[in-house]
């Protein structure tokens, strides 16, 4: 393969708050995507984010406006774990913005709030988008290793272990 491009889309606080991401699958629709090596290419190639929350004190999963905007666009397009890169932490606010809920933890001595997430509610998130993935996998015409190696990057990616030996 080439040399990936990566894919920035960024979503307008306007188009947060109406719940509009029609312009993304204008683009990147499943109708929209291309199959084997062009499809391939696109592995970990796109990175979200939302703008317009800059001067907002909240982390932005904190949001209610953006926890419901990723959720309805999870919901409309499942691919996060085939698509995002995982070399930046966006893949990461999106889920967050998806499960029910988190704690912010005070660490004795230290300015900054700590976020903790049910474990369990994680690993059931990532675990029910590994079809979504695949299906993108198949689409792409990866290899039985290809797909094991993005496996593998997305479980450690959220901090899971993985000792699946690779396929033969």
């Amino acid at each position: 393969m080439g040399e990936r491009q990566l894919i920035v889309f960024q979503f307008s606080r306007d188009k947060v708050e109406r719940g509009d991401f029609s312009a993304f699958l204008a683009k990147f629709g499943t109708d929209r995507l291309p199959s084997g090596p062009a499809m391939a290419q696109m592995l970990g190639g796109m990175v979200f984010a939302v703008e317009g929350y800059d001067s907002d004190v909240r982390e932005i999963y904190a949001i209610p406006e953006v926890r419901r905007f990723y959720s309805a666009f999870h919901r409309a397009w499942p691919y996060w774990l085939y698509f995002c890169d995982l070399n930046q932490d966006g893949l990461k606010t999106m889920v967050m913005c998806c499960l029910p809920g988190f704690t912010a933890v005070a660490k004795d001595g230290r300015p900054l709030v700590g976020v903790e997430l049910n474990p369990m509610e994680l690993l059931r998130f990532v675990a029910d988008d590994f079809g979504s993935m695949n299906e993108m996998c198949d689409r792409a015409r990866l290899s039985e290793r290809a797909i094991y190696d993005r496996t593998k990057e997305v479980i450690e990616f959220f901090g899971f272990p993985f000792d699946v030996p690779p396929p033969a």
